[in-house]
């Protein structure tokens, strides 16, 4: 099983270097933006892989945070490609 584990992580990590490769060269922003997100659960993939591999549960406390922290960031960036600005200051 601890085999099935260590490919596992090897084919994520080459996923991980396709994305970011995605992400620097996309020609659209939307291409960055779903390359972006995309980047967050490969890393999400990597921790709990990582997680299994080292037999702990330490890591499941990262990867609820980087579960977060990728859901916002897209959230933002969504927001951002529809209406160019990210916070709306004169919405009172």
């Amino acid at each position: 099983m601890m085999t099935f584990y260590w490919i596992s992580l090897l084919l994520v990590s080459l996923a991980f270097v396709g994305l970011l490769y995605r992400m620097i060269k996309g020609p659209t922003v939307a291409d960055r933006v779903v390359a972006l997100d995309s980047l967050g659960i490969a890393l999400i993939s990597i921790v709990a892989l990582l997680s299994l591999i080292y037999e702990t549960q330490f890591f499941l406390e990262v990867i609820l945070l980087l579960s977060i922290l990728s859901f916002i960031g897209t959230t933002a960036f969504a927001k951002f490609i529809e209406r160019g600005e990210i916070f709306d200051r004169n919405n009172r």
